[in-house]
């Protein structure tokens, strides 16, 4: 029995109007003149027209002319012809006093038994709010972006402020002890003021070792090296880069290494050479810091850990690694290593505590 709306509709048109009218979607079935078979009644819904009324019209008369588009009419007829297949296709579309809308148009040409019946199914599918959410989050990034810098700019200078206040004081007090402290207290800001900035000027998820610690050396060598042609620090490193977080543990104990070795190994200011190393293979890795001074305390009470030490061994734990303290002839040599053995070693002192 023929449709009563549709007379002259096939069998599987009628099947496709069903479909295409229950359609929780936007829906169009266009024939080859682009021409309305069927409008889903969530397409009337999205923009204002009667479903039903729409049928037998072509689509670029619907509403006021709102569909009226060249290039829809291009995509279209390329569509049904066979000479293109468009996955997608924005389309800028306004009705009569209302905003722009962003509509993602999707036809597909059917495939039928009759072959001389050309079918278009047009998916329309509103984006605007989609489109104002991304651009939303685009503009919190990039303003996220502009405050992480300046934040990232005063903790610089608030560093740089504490250091010199430090260094200040200390050239003013008249005990050695306090003056030594101090110093001590600004060596370290500096030094981790040179973290920061490294890592701030780092765009990517990993950090370079080598041009990490050349320039945490060559801060330290700027604010504690008197004679330059005298101690040197230099950097022996691999081309590994690691995670932010460990790139700041490895570079607070490259600190406090090099601090610890130009305070007692050239006493009376003599002449020697420190240097860092970093070699990494697979998931193991060794860190080292070699200097050529005047080596160990020979005497037990003369090496009482001190703060630097204490720090360095806690860095070394959260990295899951071990330090090796050896005398050389000359000089002393620190190694922190993490392989296999030492992170399976660690895990189960942590469980034992």
């Amino acid at each position: 029995m023929a449709d009563p709306v549709f007379p002259a509709l096939s069998i599987a048109d009628s099947l496709m109007l069903a479909v295409v009218a229950s359609s929780d979607a936007p829906l169009l079935l266009l024939d080859g003149d682009l021409t309305v078979i069927a409008a889903s009644r969530s397409f009337g819904r999205a923009f204002g027209l009667d479903s039903v009324a729409a049928s037998g019209r072509p689509i670029f008369e619907l509403g006021e002319g709102e569909w009226r588009s060249p290039k829809l009419r291009a995509l279209l007829t390329a569509t049904a012809s066979g000479h293109a297949s468009v996955d997608a296709y924005e389309l800028d579309w306004q009705m009569r006093g209302t905003a722009i809308r962003q509509l993602v148009i999707k036809p597909q040409k059917l495939d039928y038994a009759d072959t001389d019946a050309t079918r278009l199914l047009v998916t329309v599918s509103d984006v605007t709010d989609a489109r104002t959410a991304e651009k939303l989050k685009e503009d919190l990034l990039r303003d996220k972006a502009v405050l992480l810098q300046e934040i990232q700019h005063r903790v610089a200078n608030s560093l740089q402020i504490i250091a010199s206040v430090l260094m200040q004081s200390a050239r003013g007090v008249l005990s050695d002890e306090a003056r030594v402290h101090l110093t001590d207290a600004h060596n370290r800001i500096m030094s981790i003021a040179t973290v920061q900035k490294q890592l701030a000027q780092s765009h990517k998820g990993d950090v370079e070792l080598r041009p990490y610690f050349t320039q945490l050396c060559q801060s330290l060598s700027a604010s504690m090296i008197r004679d330059h042609g005298k101690q040197s620090i230099v950097v022996n490193s691999d081309e590994s880069s690691v995670g932010a977080d460990r790139s700041i543990s490895l570079g607070l104990i490259v600190t406090e290494l090099v601090i610890n070795a130009l305070k007692h190994a050239f006493p009376g200011e003599r002449a020697g050479k420190i240097t860092v190393g970093y070699l990494s293979k697979g998931a193991d890795w060794k860190l080292s810091v070699d200097d050529d001074g005047v080596g160990m305390p020979t005497e037990s009470s003369d090496a009482t850990p001190g703060l630097g030490t204490t720090i360095v061994e806690a860095l070394a734990r959260s990295l899951k690694a071990r330090v090796k303290v050896t005398g050389k002839a000359p000089g002393t040599s620190v190694s922190i290593a993490h392989t296999h053995l030492s992170a399976v070693v660690s895990s189960t002192d942590q469980q034992a505590i």
